[in-house]
């Protein structure tokens, strides 16, 4: 029978695969049903959201841009070290929220590593605009989750944490 670390380890890696999946779906959705696949090609959702077809040759916000073959498998080498790490934080880590959080972080990795070894970039389609001002740079699930995931770690860490030291303090 499965104790709860056991669960609670699980529920991470089940929302990695969930992500990873959901991820890949997405992508497979926009550039294959949907046809829109090369650069310029757009369908418009709703007056605030449209799939637009970009190549994000580098990694969280366009940084570290690898166009060449040898900065493509830096990128893949890099980024799947960090996946490593995620991968065994989430088997360490105790708080089901935190292994929530990382699941996402490393389904998000998973799917953007992947297109990577595909393509030599990751295919992002997202494109939430209100009006010209766009909040974010286009984007994909994989991305997504990454972000939600990091801010769900940090306001653990600096909000609910703190919390819980001040309870044990005023104790």
């Amino acid at each position: 029978m499965w104790g709860p670390a056991m669960k609670s380890r699980a529920l991470g890696f089940s929302i990695a695969l969930a992500i990873f999946i959901a991820d890949q779906l997405t992508k497979w959705a926009v550039t294959g049903p949907l046809g829109i696949d090369a650069l310029g090609d757009q369908l418009i959702l709703l007056p605030f959201f449209d799939l637009t077809f970009t190549q994000n040759f580098g990694i969280s916000l366009g940084l570290f841009n690898a166009e060449t073959d040898t900065g493509r498998w830096v990128l893949v080498a890099l980024t799947s070290a960090i996946a490593i790490a995620v991968a065994v934080w989430i088997g360490r880590e105790k708080a089901s929220w935190d292994k929530a959080a990382l699941g996402m972080i490393l389904g998000g990795a998973l799917g953007n590593i992947l297109d990577r070894i595909r393509f030599g970039y990751v295919v992002d389609f997202a494109d939430l605009h209100f009006g010209e001002f766009r909040p974010f740079l286009i984007f994909n699930v994989a991305d997504a989750a990454i972000s939600i995931g990091v801010v769900i770690l940090l306001v653990r860490a600096f909000l609910v944490r703190n919390e819980s030291k001040e309870t044990v303090e005023h104790a």
